[in-house]
């Protein structure tokens, strides 16, 4: 299943690439639904100073910032250093998981554009419509966050 969604952000693209590639940046953009953290030890990576092709790890994803609800085997497979990254990982709810980040210049603001591609392990198969509808709002918030982030600077 493939899920995407675009925003424009108030924001030159510089900027924006410097928040989205943080796990503070990115756990703004999951709150209050959720955060995301790194494992002991790569607390200190980016999206864009981690080995490309090599998984960073298992990566907590948690329901209101408390509750463990997956994790997600974090590989950056490409790179594109301030303009994009695409990334595929295993989740333990998800056979597979991809995320193409991809920002681009329009004048002084950034569109951001996000496609998802998915598959939910064996058993979880029948609730693929439900996680699709479940992504496509929260990649939704993601983006209001991100742009309510930089209207407010």
């Amino acid at each position: 299943m493939i899920i995407e969604r675009q925003s424009l952000i108030d924001a030159p693209v510089d900027q924006v690439w410097r928040r989205v590639v943080t796990v503070p940046g990115i756990n703004h953009e999951l709150r209050p639904w959720m955060t995301m953290s790194l494992p002991r030890g790569k607390r200190h990576l980016t999206v864009d100073t981690v080995a490309v092709g090599t998984p960073v790890g298992r990566c907590w994803m948690r329901l209101f910032g408390v509750l463990p609800i997956d994790y997600d085997r974090l590989t950056i497979e490409e790179l594109f250093p301030g303009r994009g990254f695409h990334e595929e990982s295993t989740m333990m709810s998800m056979r597979r998981w991809r995320h193409e980040r991809t920002l681009t210049p329009e004048g002084t603001k950034t569109i951001v554009r996000d496609r998802i591609t998915f598959e939910l392990r064996l058993p979880l198969r029948p609730l693929t419509p439900l996680m699709a509808v479940a992504l496509q709002a929260l990649f939704g918030h993601r983006q209001r966050r991100l742009q309510r982030h930089f209207a407010t600077r």
